[in-house]
């Protein structure tokens, strides 16, 4: 779903619209419509930011709709390619949760969005059994809505923070290369 959304937003859009996007097309029913809960967004530090909404309003990927109670945010998805991109919604639903545990690590809680958004893809693309990962750099950079050249910094915070092992970017190929913290990947792969 990262990578749907990499080429479904506007390569603007910021890592927060793109947070709240992944959450939505997970959860979505088949209606294309969402509630969300207040605590989901809560959860990804978004509570107190109607710009990602907005940003998502803007680009036509979605349209928020008057919520059916003060505890949720409801919204109806205008990108009816998510139909045929969703695995069955109890998958789906499994998947969102996962995503908001591996964005959400104790070690990075009190980062941006980039910073959660980066944990999700990295974990997402993780190997379970070794805790190693390998991925395009630029497909990661539009997969977070942010530059090539922002990513080395966010992956040193997230080493610093001690939510991921050792990186490098590899010099002939300019593929990205990481470990995972072993706390990090134990547990937190999708089922």
């Amino acid at each position: 779903m990262l990578n749907y959304l990499a080429a479904a937003l506007p390569e603007n859009t910021s890592a927060a619209a793109r947070l709240l996007a992944l959450q939505c097309a997970l959860r979505m029913n088949t209606h294309m419509r969402i509630s969300l809960p207040r605590g989901v967004v809560r959860s990804l530090r978004l509570d107190a930011a109607p710009g990602p909404w907005a940003e998502l309003e803007h680009a036509r990927w979605l349209r928020t709709a008057p919520g059916r109670t003060a505890d949720e945010i409801a919204a109806e998805l205008l990108d009816v390619t998510l139909l045929s991109q969703a695995p069955a919604r109890p998958d789906r639903r499994r998947a969102a949760d996962w995503a908001l545990r591996a964005g959400s690590p104790s070690a990075v809680r009190d980062v941006g969005p980039l910073h959660r958004l980066a944990s999700v893809y990295l974990a997402a693309n993780t190997d379970p059994e070794t805790g190693t990962g390998l991925g395009d750099l630029e497909q990661m950079a539009r997969a977070c809505g942010t530059q090539t050249t922002e990513l080395p910094d966010t992956l040193d915070q997230l080493v610093a923070a001690g939510s991921l092992g050792p990186w490098q970017t590899c010099p002939d190929s300019g593929d990205l290369q990481w470990t995972s913290a072993q706390r990090r990947f134990n547990g937190l792969q999708p089922r």
